[in-house]
């Protein structure tokens, strides 16, 4: 596997349209270099690109995957952010019926305050 890949690479790869891809580019997700005008991207944009539309899948929105990607660097990195958005990773990846005992469970616990 090679440590530079096109537009296009990724294009195909994710099935995504080029336009995409400069659309995460231009929200600050992905930081391609450039030869002339054209964009090469790292392996690390790769594996970004991949973890964005994973998170897309599950309900993440491009700011929650910024986060998550700046939480990564472990100068910056914050546990207890880190733990919330664990958290939040749970929620999200619950089956329906979890989410509703979730919700029920909560729903008492306000009634009875």
């Amino acid at each position: 596997m090679t440590d530079a890949y096109s537009i296009s690479d990724l294009s195909q790869e994710f099935h995504v349209t080029p336009r995409t891809i400069r659309f995460y580019e231009e929200k600050g997700l992905l930081f391609p270099s450039r030869k002339g005008s054209t964009r090469v991207f790292s392996a690390a944009d790769r594996v970004k690109l991949k973890l964005i539309l994973r998170g897309k899948k599950i309900g993440f929105s491009l700011d929650e995957s910024r986060d998550i990607f700046e939480m990564y660097e472990p100068e910056t990195a914050n546990t207890r952010q880190f733990e919330n958005l664990l958290l939040k990773i749970r929620e999200k990846t619950a089956s329906p019926r979890t989410t509703e005992e979730r919700n029920k469970h909560h729903v008492k616990r306000f009634e009875k305050d």
